[in-house]
């Protein structure tokens, strides 16, 4: 049996962060936590679930705890996690962004990273320009890049604008690229973090062919991060999961979705809230504390939903709306649904809600729910105060219409189910058409 070639090999590696040695990303931030903690108040600077990996005196938070694995040169793994898992880091670290607090990594070839949207591109420089930028930061001949360039402009279709600066760039046309750029390189690891979060559906496929591609005929390994799991079934043949920084799943793609999609929400019928959640997503003057869902988790379609929550206000609140996101199993959203006005809240003030959401159109299976509270402000604009990404989780367990008498496909037909169409006349003829 012939033996595969070891392209990338982490070992024992972990990531510590010092908080507030280095600083902040701006003063605004820095002046901020310094104020939370003079009141007594949660850092609205930390990230999700960064409270639970910081040591007792808050000061140092481990973002990556000793994994270690190889990846094999042709390999499409997946890595996937919650917010906060450590996953942006890891890519970090393989790409040398940063060095790791220990642990070590091994590579073999060069790496095309795509970390975030118009990462190493420089604004005043054209479209062309930057690829041979991208190109010479890769080690490589001027002449290489230009056998390579129509090509990368082609799928990129920035043609009519590759001569633009890139900093008039939309963040699609950034992503179109810095994708193309990064896949008609010469690199042999590709590391792919969220790059297919922005641009269209169309664009979506069109790299994930490339991927699958360049992967079979090129033997190009291929690292990529996702939070929409079909993407990750459709590219990748390995999947690893994180969780709190440690590796806690490597293997096939279904049993790692599973695992992750388990270890983000159980069913059961309260939810503790205790963390200050992602202040990149809100405003943070609003906080969940937790969430009881009535009688069971697991109920019939023509039931409804009804749960109670509470939350805390640390900043007063004008209009306050709670806004509910269906999600399935794969974390695809099915729908939402937003509530009445519960009206002003001042500072300091705690409450607690009972609502109901109607399920009636829900197709069988198990469901995720999103939470946020929100204020609207003008414009069908909305002002998001507190997002709780994985709230809960809750089964449909028999159907309020007719249809599944002719066993519903969920994932094939949709997870919203209407009404049967309703027969008005049917005519038979013996005469044939």
């Amino acid at each position: 049996m012939e033996e595969r070639e070891v392209v990338i090999r982490v070992r024992e590696l972990a990531k510590e962060y010092h908080l507030g040695v280095i600083g902040r990303d701006t003063l605004q931030h820095e002046i901020q936590s310094w104020w939370a903690k003079r009141r007594g108040r949660p850092d609205p600077n930390i990230r999700i679930d960064q409270e639970r990996n910081m040591d007792a005196a808050g000061e140092r938070f481990l973002a990556l705890q000793g994994i270690s694995f190889d990846i094999y040169r042709g390999e499409r793994v997946g890595v996937i996690g919650a917010n906060g898992a450590g996953k942006s880091t890891l890519f970090k670290l393989i790409a040398r962004v940063t060095s790791p607090t220990q642990g070590a990594i091994g590579l073999k070839g060069r790496v095309s990273s795509m970390l975030e949207v118009g990462t190493g591109f420089h604004g005043e420089l054209t479209g062309r320009e930057n690829i041979y930028l991208n190109g010479a930061i890769l080690g490589m001949k001027r002449q290489e890049i230009d056998e390579r360039l129509e090509d990368i402009i082609a799928f990129s279709e920035c043609e009519t604008f590759i001569d633009t600066p890139v900093k008039r760039y939309s963040s699609g046309m950034y992503v179109k690229l810095a994708f193309a750029v990064a896949a008609h390189l010469n690199s042999e690891i590709l590391l792919m973090d969220e790059v297919l979060a922005v641009g269209d559906m169309r664009f979506q496929k069109k790299c994930l062919a490339k991927m699958a591609e360049l992967s079979e005929d090129e033997q190009k390994t291929i690292l990529y991060v996702s939070h929409n799991m079909e993407t990750i079934r459709t590219l990748c043949s390995r999947c690893l999961v994180l969780q709190q920084g440690r590796l806690v799943f490597d293997g096939d793609p279904e049993e790692a979705i599973a695992k992750y999609l388990g270890d983000v929400v159980q069913m059961k019928l309260r939810y503790n809230y205790d963390h200050a959640g992602d202040p990149r997503r809100m405003t943070g003057k609003l906080q969940f504390q937790w969430l009881e869902l009535e009688r069971s988790n697991r109920i019939s379609a023509a039931e409804g939903l009804r749960f109670r929550l509470s939350f805390f206000v640390r900043e007063a609140v004008e209009d306050l709306h709670i806004r509910l996101t269906i999600l399935n199993r794969e974390g695809q959203a099915v729908g939402t649904s937003i509530s009445g006005s519960l009206g002003a809240f001042s500072e300091g003030t705690s409450a607690c809600v009972m609502l109901r959401f109607e399920t009636h159109t829900l197709a069988r299976g198990e469901y995720l729910a999103e939470l946020a509270a929100v204020e609207p402000i003008g414009s069908g604009r909305q002002k998001r105060h507190a997002w709780q990404e994985h709230a809960f989780a809750f089964e449909i367990t028999e159907d309020a219409f007719k249809q599944y008498r002719i066993g519903w496909n969920a994932k094939k037909w949709g997870y919203t189910v209407y009404p049967d169409l309703e027969v008005l006349d049917c005519e038979i003829s013996s005469e044939g058409i």
